[in-house]
């Protein structure tokens, strides 16, 4: 019985295991001590984190004026497809009817038997009744003639209708699968943005502008109501009421995405404050700075557009004194800001 007895295994077992976890220890020192950091994140400085949140917020601006793009673009897509197939649906019920209308035709030539026209002139037992009779069916089988071309271009013109409802489909599904894409990477910069943010105090936050309930209370309180004396005057009424209305939402929040009237990103702010003075601009950054005539800095007139950055991917509102009005990132709400808080790319004149 003594054989089965195995203190020797439970002590090889037991070296083994005190091996692998001393073995898994050097490897977590190795991993720590020799490669710097290993799986730890390495302890940013308050500077160092504004500098990456900025650049990820940058990015993010970028991708939400693609996403912004793709979304005006489905939605042009979607309203053409529509149309397409309203018209498609008129076309097949007019087709219908007058398929009906030669059905009914076709029908009574069945009953009549289809006899040749000599012989019935021939059987008829009042020739003249009949040749009256044959008048009147040579015009209503014309008119049968042009019933039937009609159906013809019908059909093409509904398989038309259908192709091209097609193609617009395949490009709706493209521009959908891009919108996809965008909202992820829109996403995912936010989320790292966030991420950094969540690792700095309150008190750290504040001082490098980031904490969005500090600078949206500042903003409301330290520019608004707006004094029409503190920045120069609009050059005329259309430029004054976009300049005010973007003055009344000093404070709300970014949102990627939004367009009024409650949040707002950086474009959609310019287009709803264009909206409240009559005027209609396009939805992305690259395309509102070509929708009015070029302006250098030198010549900068309050309600210009302004934009910032090689890949013209952020925009504000100018108020003058070197001022606009901008929503800048989802930690920082709708403010007023100086031009050189970031790199200038170009201006536009609206009105």
């Amino acid at each position: 019985m003594a054989a089965h007895r195995k203190p020797r295994q439970r002590s090889l077992a037991g070296g083994t295991t005190r091996t692998a976890f001393t073995i898994a220890l050097a490897g977590a020192a190795s991993a720590t001590s020799f490669d710097g950091a290993g799986h730890a994140e390495p302890q940013l400085t308050p500077d160092q984190v504004k500098a990456k949140v900025d650049k990820l917020y940058q990015e993010a601006e970028v991708a939400t004026d693609k996403y912004n793009g793709s979304k005006e673009k489905a939605a042009k897509t979607e309203r053409r497809l529509d149309s397409l197939q309203d018209e498609a649906a008129r076309r097949t019920e007019r087709l219908n009817s007058e398929r009906d209308a030669l059905g009914s035709v076709a029908a009574a030539q069945y009953r009549d038997g289809g006899l040749d026209p000599a012989l019935r002139l021939m059987l008829s037992s009042d020739p003249d009744q009949y040749l009256d009779g044959a008048a009147f069916a040579e015009r209503a089988g014309s008119r049968q003639a042009t019933t039937v071309s009609r159906v013809r271009k019908e059909l093409r013109e509904i398989e038309q209708l259908r192709g091209a409802a097609q193609v617009e489909l395949a490009s709706l599904k493209s521009q959908q699968a891009d919108l996809r894409r965008h909202k992820t990477a829109v996403t995912g910069k936010l989320g790292e943005a966030r991420h950094l943010l969540s690792r700095l105090t309150a008190e750290e936050r504040a001082r490098i502008g980031a904490d969005d309930a500090t600078t949206a209370r500042a903003s409301r309180s330290g520019s608004a109501p707006h004094d029409p004396g503190s920045t120069t005057a609009a050059p005329n009424s259309r430029a004054a009421a976009a300049i005010s209305y973007a003055y009344e939402k000093l404070g709300s929040p970014y949102v990627w995405g939004a367009t009024g009237p409650d949040a707002f990103d950086c474009s959609g702010l310019t287009q709803a404050a264009y909206r409240s003075a009559g005027i209609s601009l396009p939805r992305t950054t690259y395309a509102q700075i070509d929708s009015g005539t070029r302006v250098s800095r030198s010549r900068l007139q309050p309600g210009d557009l302004v934009f910032f950055y090689s890949g013209i991917s952020h925009v504000g509102l100018y108020v003058g004194n070197g001022q606009m009005i901008h929503a800048p990132n989802p930690s920082a709400p709708v403010r007023v800001a100086p031009l050189d808080e970031m790199p200038f790319a170009g201006a536009t004149r609206v009105v």
